[in-house]
């Protein structure tokens, strides 16, 4: 997939969208079907009442978001109120692949869904980092 720069425009919040599906849809069985479950929303910035649960002062420091139950968590009795979400904050990752002059915007929004996906499986942010460096 090339990345979805139109008419000098900034990719969109449906061009997002479309390249974190179709990495979702990429991933290897046995990850694919349990991550189909999981919703992807993409905003342009996480909403003010994320960002201070999450003790995080610029919106433009979070990418990426887990919302859920991991599976490692999850029990029959459980009574979802919500789907699980990953949420992807557009102009967030437009600025780090910005500030990223390596990588493609796919290859950007392909990790931080893959970095959410692995919350879904129960992975912790040290678990994540200790085997992807990507962060650094």
């Amino acid at each position: 997939m090339t990345d979805p720069i139109r008419h000098g425009l900034p990719p969109s919040l449906d061009d997002i969208a479309d390249i974190a599906a179709a990495a979702r849809d990429a991933l290897p069985e046995p990850f694919r079907g349990p991550a189909r479950e999981v919703a992807i929303r993409v905003e342009d910035l996480a909403p003010d009442e994320m960002l201070d649960e999450l003790d995080i002062d610029s919106p433009f420091d979070l990418t990426g978001l887990y919302d859920g139950i991991p599976l490692t968590e999850k029990s029959v009795m459980d009574q979802p109120d919500r789907p699980d979400t990953i949420w992807l904050f557009r102009r967030a990752i437009l600025d780090e692949w910005v500030e990223r002059e390596e990588v493609t915007l796919t290859e950007l929004v392909t990790h931080v869904l893959i970095h959410e996906i692995a919350h879904h499986f129960g992975w912790s942010d040290d678990d994540i980092a200790s085997i992807d460096p990507w962060w650094e």
